[in-house]
This record gives C-alpha cells, structure tokens and sequence, in this order.
C-alpha cells in the first residue's frame, strides 16, 4: 500500500496563528468538559483548573491543538442548552489561552457558542455537523477567519448511496456552504465523521478508502479514538482502546490522514512518529 503524499500545506487560523501540515502528522488532543461523553465524561466539568492542567499534559505529550467540547456527540446523549455549553467551556478556553500559546480548537455545532469560543481565544471550530446544522457557523467562521473543520454525519441524511458517494455528497454541501460565507479553502479541514451514523463495515470501508477524499481537495481529520467499532475488533471483553486507536491511527496515516483527534495523546504520537519516519524512508530523495 502507498501513502498518497500530498504536498505541505498551511491551515489559517483564528487570531493570525496556522498549522503546517503535510510531512509531520498532527495531533488534536480531546477534552470533554461534559458529565456525559462515552470516555471522560465528568473527569473536568467542575473544576477548570483540572481541565486546563489535563490539557497542558496533553500539549507536554506532543498535541498540537486541544478540542474542548461541552457538549455529548455520542449517541443518545442529551442536548444541553447554549447557555450551559458556554458555561462548561469559555471559562475553559480563556484560562488555556491566558496560560499557553497552544492551539485551542471548539467542538460545538452551535454558531453562538463558536463565536463566543473563539473572542476568548480559541483558533479553530469543529463541527460536528458540517456546518449544516446551524445556518451562521459558516458565516462566524468566515468572519473570524477561524480554521474549520467541517465533518459528516449521517444523521438526518435522508438516502444512503453508499460510504465514500455519501461523503462527497454531504462534505461538497459543507464546502459550499463554507465559500459562499468567506472561509478561506486555506482554513477548511474535512473529517469523515467515523462511528457517526456508521455500521462497522461502513466504518472498515472508510478506512481502506480514505485516500479518496483527498479528490475534495482538503486535509482530513481523523477521530477513530476509543470508538465501539474500533474496541469491537479487540474480541476482549477488556480491550485496551488507545492501543487499538494508534494501530488505526497508523493505517489512516499511511491513506494520507493529516490530523489525529484522540484522547490518548503520547500514543498516538509515538505510533505515528514512527509511521512518518518510515512513510518518509519510501520517498524518492
């Protein structure tokens, strides 16, 4: 199998800061700041300097941005409200930024709370529903000149014409929505959404498929982190998620993934350090 290299690119960020991206894997540390999320809901909703402290190790561990969310995305999980969202983050994001030059990503589908997001500091929003969910994320990204990360999501789709159609069905809407609001094509990232909306062999197609995006025309962002279909593969009754995260994370790098949204953050960048080194052994000099 051979990697396709795509050329280095620069990802535009809020704040006049960027992201090189290309040769050198990245990686997006997670934190939840919700009593809910499947992995690590609690651990941070009530004290920000823990959460702020967990980031710091995740950005010590080699993370290059830190997506702090408010806000449950897996299934079943409760809704909350604009007002609560904000309260479990803003306090969050302004402590990190006061306290670090990292890059603080948002995981919010909300366009009220992006904004908000990113005045206290935060560089990038991602969004879970493509920015087809609330009709103005696009525009406070435009406006903000904020990095967005535009993912697919099956829910609400209304026919499946298989995995990859699918992809470029829904993430050309989001592209499109994206341009007609001012965002940069240097600010979008894609991410296809694995485990969202997706059976397991949907998921495996995605993966052994994934270097056909890149006919979009965009980086990719990956989230395999700890997800069920991943566990699943383990065939333990205990399986040990974030090795079997850096095993995917491995393959999606070799089909060109550039960004990795993980909560096990020193893992992932060992197993992908040695992945680039390889990858870049194979390349004619």
């Amino acid at each position: 199998m051979k990697r396709l290299m795509h050329p280095a690119r620069v990802w535009r960020l809020a704040h006049g800061r960027s992201l090189k991206l290309g040769p050198k894997a990245r990686i997006m540390g997670i934190l939840n700041v919700t009593p809910d999320s499947f992995s690590d809901g609690g651990r941070y909703r009530d004290s920000v300097d823990a959460a702020v402290s967990a980031a710091l190790a995740m950005v010590n561990d080699g993370a290059d941005i830190i997506d702090i969310g408010g806000e449950s995305t897996r299934p079943g999980a409760v809704p909350v409200s604009p007002l609560e969202e904000q309260r479990r983050i803003l306090p969050v994001i302004e402590a990190l930024a006061q306290m670090s030059d990292c890059l603080i990503s948002v995981d919010t589908y909300r366009a009220e709370t992006a904004q908000k997001a990113v005045l206290a500091g935060a560089h990038v929003i991602n969004d879970v529903f493509g920015a087809q969910k609330d009709p103005q994320m696009a525009a406070v990204a435009g406006n903000l000149q904020a990095g967005l990360c535009l993912m697919h999501t099956g829910r609400e789709r209304k026919k499946l014409t298989g995995v990859i159609d699918d992809q470029f069905e829904f993430l050309n809407k989001s592209i499109e929505i994206a341009r007609k609001f001012n965002v940069s094509d240097e600010s979008l990232v894609l991410d296809p959404g694995f485990g969202f909306e997706k059976d397991r062999n949907e998921n495996l197609e995605l993966m052994l498929r994934l270097d056909e995006l890149h006919e979009l025309g965009f980086p990719l962002l990956v989230g395999t982190s700890r997800k069920r279909f991943v566990k699943a593969m383990m065939e333990r009754d205990d399986p040990e998620p974030d090795i079997a995260t850096a095993a995917t994370s491995v393959l999606l790098r070799e089909r060109g993934a550039d960004i990795f949204r993980v909560h096990a953050v020193r893992t992932n960048r060992d197993a992908l350090l040695v992945a680039d080194a390889v990858l870049a052994a194979g390349q004619p000099q």
